[in-house]
């Protein structure tokens, strides 16, 4: 909780107290300009080790009046920094919508022949949604947007990865605003689910009419350069490379996703090697080095590169062990087991899981990972700013944890 230290911090404006509230640490000084020491908040683990490194700074003349101070500080809400600073709450609130989705038994996987989302003998009225496309295609909110997002982290729900990714980002936003205050920020067309075909005839904050401004990123370049909370909650799939006559198992032709978390070490190999086309690259080494590993089994290469079971690996003739090293190598790589994602059915697990996985799952064809466009460092982090704006001027806000309410005066 954010708490009043000065007599100077009980007369600030909300656009200052949303700033410290973000993590900057705002002092007086004798000098005559504002000075800025934003730092690189995006390159740290935590906001705390920012602070630590003397990121999210800023120094204000002791002469400065109310209204001077809250528009330096509006200014400050849209710097790079500020941003930086909200993806630490944003990483936040993945983790724990992820944790709620992956933990409830009851929301499980559907071919997409059985359609896109179902819900189960109790109907969608009952778990707080209403169908306005057939086959399950398309579904809002029938009552709260908590209570409806409350179906798929303790209901009886199906749905292919696709509406799985989007649930996972719906869920961050509750997570991100708490129950109260996502029910009254977003309208329930705004919170529809169904096809991704669907969501762009809809007023759907992810692909809709609502959804504002898109960054488009898909080899992850610009976000490598940004840094490691810069990937907090991105969606995207990791897709098949060669033609759909190559598909062995259609139902795993992609995995959709958002990201939990990376690890310090990924991130900098990230930003070293300029985003996932290296990876593509190094995936598609591996697809061609497991081809020339015949054998049978269930979860083969599962079991081989992500569990690494010392019986089978051990049972390799010696051709294939020479093979086998050859792809640890390239596995060793730290984005394969510090980029997590979170894929419906499957919960959070590491990049390295899904591409040996899916060389089980379809054996013709390499695979590559993509960011689709999303709108969290733009329209979404305006009005996340916005509403908490408001509630300070209305006396109320409500923290990452949902329903926890305090008073900011």
């Amino acid at each position: 909780m954010w708490v009043l230290a000065s007599t100077a911090q009980a007369a600030d404006g909300c656009a200052m107290r949303l700033l410290r509230e973000l993590g900057w640490q705002v002092e007086s000084g004798a000098q005559q300009g504002v000075t800025v020491n934003a730092g690189q908040p995006c390159q740290r683990a935590s906001l705390q080790q920012a602070q630590a490194r003397g990121d999210l700074r800023v120094q204000v003349p002791e002469g400065f009046d109310a209204t001077q101070r809250e528009r330096m500080a509006e200014a400050l809400l849209q710097q790079q920094a500020s941003v930086c600073a909200y993806a630490f709450r944003l990483g936040d609130a993945t983790r724990a919508a992820a944790r709620r989705l992956q933990d409830n038994p009851g929301y499980r996987f559907s071919a997409l022949q059985l359609g896109w989302i179902g819900f189960g003998a109790r109907g969608a009225g009952a778990q707080g949604w209403q169908r306005f496309r057939s086959f399950g295609r398309g579904y809002a909110p029938s009552g709260s947007n908590s209570q409806a997002l409350e179906a798929f982290y303790s209901g009886r729900v199906r749905s292919e990865c696709g509406v799985g990714r989007q649930v996972a980002q719906l869920a961050t936003q509750r997570e991100l605003y708490g129950d109260a205050a996502f029910d009254a920020e977003f309208s329930a067309g705004e919170l529809s689910i169904g096809t991704f075909l669907t969501l762009h005839d809809t007023p759907s904050i992810l692909l809709g009419s609502n959804a504002g401004e898109f960054f488009a990123d898909g080899k992850a370049v610009r976000t490598a350069a940004m840094g490691r909370q810069a990937f907090m909650g991105l969606p995207g799939y990791i897709s098949h490379v060669y033609d759909k006559r190559y598909l062995d198992d259609i139902n795993n032709q992609a995995e959709n996703f958002v990201i939990t978390d990376i690890s310090e070490a990924a991130a900098q190999a990230l930003a070293r090697h300029g985003g996932f086309a290296h990876y593509d690259a190094l995936n598609a080494r591996i697809w061609e080095l497991a081809r020339q590993m015949p054998g049978h089994g269930r979860r083969r290469f599962e079991r081989l590169l992500h569990e690494r079971d010392a019986t089978l690996r051990a049972a390799l003739p010696a051709e294939q062990q020479v093979l086998l090293a050859r792809i640890d190598a390239l596995m060793a790589d730290p984005v394969y087991g510090g980029l997590m994602l979170y894929v419906h059915p499957r919960g959070v697990r590491p990049l390295g899981y899904h591409i040996a996985r899916l060389l089980d799952r379809n054996p013709r064809t390499p695979f590559s990972i993509e960011l689709t466009l999303h709108n969290l460092h733009t329209t979404l982090y305006r009005r996340w700013i916005d509403a908490r704006l408001r509630a300070c001027a209305d006396g109320i806000s409500f923290n990452t944890t949902r329903g926890e309410k305090w008073n900011w005066a």
